[in-house]
C-alpha cells in the first residue's frame, strides 16, 4: 500500500543529495510536474526556479490560470511565452513521433536557456512509470514517445532528476492530495499538448480548432457530472481529424472538418474503457461544436475504443 507521508519523508533528503545546486523544474500545471515542482521546492527551496512556457498548444485560458495556481503554490516561477518558436519548429510535421520528439526537444532547449541564466546544473521532471515504460527502451517496445523521455535530446548538458519515476497516476494523486495542491483530481493532459490532438499538422489555425473545441467537451462533461448524469471520465478531451466530409448549413452544402470525442475511465493509464456518456450530453456536445465552428466544423464521432487496443490519446 503507497504511503505519501512516507513517500515525502524519504524523498526530500533523495533530492537533496542529488542536487548539489540550483536546478530547474518544468511546470504544466498538471498534476505530475506540479507535485514534482513542490516536493523538490520542500529539498531544495529557492535553489529550484519553476518554469511554466506556453508553446501555444495550451487548453482555453489555460496560461493564465496555471500561473495563478502555481505561485499560490509559493514557488519560484519564471514564465517563458515560445508559441512563435513551437509553432515554427511543427510547420509542416504530421508524423505523431517526430512532433513528439520535436516538442521534447524545444522544450528543453528553452529550459536550457533558463538554466545558463539561473547557472542552474539541474533538470527536475515529473516523469512517472508509464511515460518510460510506453517509451521503450531495453526489451520494451514503443507504444509512443513520451516528449518528456523519448524527446530528450541526446546532446543535453543538463543532469535529470525525476522525483517520481517509479510512481503511477494514482500514487501522484495520493500525493497530492497530501501536500494539499488543488491539482489532486485534474485530468491528465499530455506534455505535447493540444499539438497531438490534431492528426496531421499542428498549425496554428488547426491549433485554434481544437482549443475550442475541447473547451466545450470538458465543460459539457463537467457540467453533466456536477448534474450527476454520469461519472467523471478519468480523462476526456476532442480530437481533430484530417477528414472533411460533405454536410449542410441551412440550405447551403459545407465540406468541413470532423472531431472526434474521446472520453475514458481507468486508475493509471495503463488501460483504460471509453466512458459511457449519456447521449442527451453527446448530442449537447455536438450542437455546441458544430454551431460554434460552424464554418469550419460540421460533424463530431464517439470514440468507443478501450486501451487496449487504443491508446487514451489518439497521437
Amino acid at each position: 500500500m503507497f504511503n505519501p507521508g512516507k513517500f515525502v519523508n524519504e524523498k526530500i533528503p533523495e533530492i537533496r543529495q542529488q542536487i548539489k545546486g540550483k536546478a530547474i523544474i518544468a511546470t504544466s500545471g498538471g498534476v505530475d510536474s506540479t507535485v514534482a515542482a513542490v516536493i523538490t521546492t520542500k529539498a531544495v527551496r529557492e535553489n529550484l526556479v519553476s518554469v511554466f512556457v506556453d508553446t501555444g498548444y495550451m487548453r482555453k485560458n489555460e496560461p493564465e490560470n496555471t500561473k495563478k495556481m502555481l505561485k499560490k503554490l509559493g514557488l519560484n516561477l519564471e514564465f517563458v511565452d515560445a508559441r512563435k518558436e513551437f509553432y515554427s519548429a511543427l510547420k509542416g510535421v504530421t508524423d505523431p513521433e517526430k512532433k513528439r520528439k520535436i516538442i521534447g526537444e524545444n522544450f528543453i532547449r528553452v529550459f536550457e536557456g533558463i538554466a545558463k541564466q539561473e547557472k542552474a546544473e539541474y533538470l527536475v521532471q515529473g516523469t512517472i512509470a508509464p511515460d518510460w515504460i510506453e517509451s521503450g527502451g531495453a526489451l520494451r517496445d514503443t507504444i509512443k514517445s513520451h516528449h518528456n523521455v523519448g524527446g530528450l535530446p541526446k546532446d543535453m548538458k543538463l543532469k535529470l532528476v525525476e522525483p517520481l519515476r517509479d510512481l503511477y497516476k494514482d500514487e501522484v494523486r495520493k500525493l497530492a492530495r497530501y501536500l494539499k495542491i488543488p491539482v489532486a483530481e485534474k485530468q491528465p493532459y499530455p506534455g505535447p499538448g493540444l499539438a497531438i490532438r490534431i492528426i496531421g499538422e499542428a498549425s496554428p489555425e488547426s491549433t485554434d480548432i481544437i482549443r475550442e473545441a475541447c473547451a466545450i467537451v470538458e465543460g459539457e462533461i463537467e457540467k453533466a457530472v456536477e448534474n450527476k448524469k454520469m461519472e467523471k471520465p478519468w480523462q476526456y478531451f476532442a480530437v481533430l481529424l484530417p477528414v472533411k466530409s460533405v454536410g449542410v448549413h441551412g440550405d447551403v452544402r459545407v465540406y468541413s472538418n470532423t472531431i472526434a470525442v474521446r472520453a475514458v475511465s481507468s486508475v493509471d493509464g495503463m488501460s483504460a474503457a471509453y466512458s459511457k456518456i449519456p447521449d442527451d450530453v453527446l448530442e449537447r456536445i455536438s450542437i455546441r461544436i458544430t454551431n460554434t465552428l460552424k464554418d469550419k466544423v460540421n460533424r463530431v464521432v464517439y470514440d468507443v475504443t478501450n486501451k487496449p487496443p487504443g491508446t487514451v490519446e489518439w497521437e
